[in-house]
């Protein structure tokens, strides 16, 4: 809680990092918690007893991918941070454009992993929403308000770096992969969210 709270404080700062990226990592470890807490929920039950052994596959993955989430919220950090520094180089100074450069791949770098994490997440929130428990469900809902979240944050992250790129292929490339992840996490999170949403309504 101490670390959460840190985080919080510092992101509220005018301070460099951490920022969107950072953010958007901590949206993706939230996401994955949560469907953490719905499997452990559901794990033991004799109602969900056929689903166990898939119950207890996702407590474990999910251990993996928070903290995987956790470690892209340092290296956001720590790949932005350089970048910041660079925009602070004399235009005029021999060598800025290739240092820039670099720094705005390695700074999208981060975020495009976040995507592809948050991308994961899409096949364990469905699968939670058929073999979780039903009073968890609504846990189902919140971790896919939070994985969409992620991933559109993640995704503005990278772009805000790759126009500024000057390889347009590079940049071209990396928008392509990003536009098809943050597509397929948008849909999926939405007719999930509106899927339950409508069952807890009705």
């Amino acid at each position: 809680m101490d670390n959460t709270y840190l985080f919080i404080e510092k992101l509220s700062t005018k301070e460099p990092v951490p920022g969107g990226g950072g953010a958007s990592a901590l949206m993706g470890a939230v996401s994955a918690a949560l469907c953490s807490m719905v499997a452990n929920l559901t794990s033991g039950k004799k109602k969900y007893a056929q689903y166990q052994e898939d119950i207890e596959l996702i407590i474990e993955e999910m251990k993996s991918e928070i903290n995987v989430f956790l470690g892209l919220i340092e290296k956001d950090a720590q790949c932005f941070y350089p970048l910041s520094q660079a925009y602070g180089i004399p235009k005029t100074e021999p060598g800025r454009d290739e240092i820039l450069e670099n720094a705005l791949v390695d700074a999208c770098g981060a975020p495009l992993e976040i995507l592809r994490e948050a991308h994961k997440l899409l096949d364990i929130m469905k699968e939670l929403n058929v073999k979780g428990s039903r009073l968890a469900v609504s846990d189902v809902g919140v971790a896919a308000a939070a994985c969409r979240a992620a991933a559109e944050g993640a995704a503005m992250n990278v772009y805000i770096n790759t126009r500024l790129m000057k390889n347009r292929e590079y940049a071209g490339r990396v928008n392509e992969e990003t536009k098809e992840l943050l597509n397929e996490c948008t849909q999926c999170c939405d007719s999930l969210y509106t899927e339950i949403l409508s069952g807890l309504q009705s």
